[in-house]
Parts: C-alpha cells; sequence; structure tokens
C-alpha cells in the first residue's frame, strides 16, 4: 500500500473517485478505448503472425526470418518483414548473413532496397509475432493467388520454411494456419476484407 500511495498525490484518490461517479465518464473513456483498438485495426488487410517456438538446446541464438508473398511462380511480390541482427559483432554486421535465408535471398533478398530496409528489424524472441500488412504495403497486389512464406533460420540449428496459400483480395475474413516441425511454431494468417474493417 505504501508504494501504491507514492505514484498518486494525496488528491489524486479522491479527484479519480469523483471522476468514476460522474454520470458517463465511463462511457466516455471506454469509448475512446474502442476508437483507439479500431482505429489500430484500420487499413490492415492482412496480419501474420509468427511464432518462434521455445527450443531445449545448449546453445541458442535467435533466428533470422523473413515473410514475403510469391506468386504462383514462386516470384517474390511482395517483402513483409526480416528479422536479422542489425548491428555489428565480433563475426561482422548482422546483414553478412542474410544470404542463409537462401530462398527468401534468392528470391530477392539480395538486392536489399529500400523496400527491405523498410519492414526490417531486430531479431526476435521466443513467442508470437504479428506482422502487419497495411493497405498500402498491398496496393500493387493484383487479384489472384499467391502464397505467405515464412523462413528461418538458426546459427547453430536448423533452416525450415512454411507457405500458406491465400486469394487476393479477400472476399469474406477468414484465418489458415499452419506449423513447423522445427525453427517455427504456428504460423497463422488471417485476412479481412475492406467492407469487414
Amino acid at each position: 500500500m505504501s508504494m501504491f500511495r507514492k505514484r498518486i498525490p494525496q488528491w489524486g484518490l479522491p479527484v479519480l473517485c469523483l471522476l468514476l461517479l460522474i454520470p458517463g465518464f465511463t462511457e466516455t473513456f471506454r469509448g475512446q478505448q474502442v476508437a483507439e483498438a479500431s482505429q489500430s485495426q484500420e487499413g490492415i488487410p492482412l496480419l501474420v503472425t509468427v511464432e518462434l517456438p521455445r527450443m531445449k538446446v545448449r546453445e541458442y541464438h535467435r533466428p533470422y526470418v523473413a515473410v514475403w508473398i510469391e506468386d504462383e511462380s514462386r516470384e517474390l511480390v511482395q517483402h513483409l518483414s526480416v528479422w536479422y541482427q542489425q548491428g555489428a559483432n565480433s563475426e561482422g554486421h548482422g546483414k553478412k548473413w542474410l544470404p542463409d535465408l537462401r530462398q527468401w535471398w534468392r528470391r530477392g533478398g539480395r538486392k536489399m532496397d529500400a523496400e527491405i530496409d523498410a519492414v526490417s528489424g531486430a531479431t526476435r524472441t521466443v513467442g508470437k509475432h504479428p506482422i502487419r500488412a497495411t493497405d498500402q504495403m498491398l496496393k500493387n497486389l493484383m487479384p489472384g493467388d499467391y502464397r505467405i512464406v515464412v523462413e528461418a533460420v538458426r546459427e547453430v540449428g536448423g533452416r525450415e520454411l512454411v507457405r500458406l496459400p491465400f486469394t487476393w483480395p479477400p472476399r469474406k475474413s477468414e484465418q489458415v494456419h499452419t506449423s513447423g516441425k522445427t525453427e517455427l511454431g504456428q504460423v497463422f494468417l488471417q485476412l479481412t476484407p475492406p467492407q469487414d474493417k
């Protein structure tokens, strides 16, 4: 209780209690929360969630991961996310090891242009990680059949690649998923058509 009192001024608790008694205050506050939540989902027609599983290994390094959209001929049409070591260490800069993401590298990663830089970030820890593809990112995606591709590779570890098929644009809200066996856990794809947002 003493810690709680240190954080709230003496007058803070009574004022907060009075505000909660004012009719409509809690409804207004709740309405603001709902509005903020809906705004955060606007313009997100495609959401990929990638799970990095916990592993019982002696030496664990965070994996490098690339996520992209490919067409039926397996051509890379849109980068969604690339996670790699952002800085340098005793073995060099993290970009040095990006070619280990072999499929992604061959299909367009080697260009490392501004588009890739815009979706790149640091490696992630164990857990589920959402990747939001906005309307802006997908504006050039023509109607047709595609696949989300997730590739992961880990130093002193393995390599894994999974694919999730989808049709663009989505006609209804739907979720598809698959599961990796070694380097990846569950991978979910959530599609939301414009009218459902």
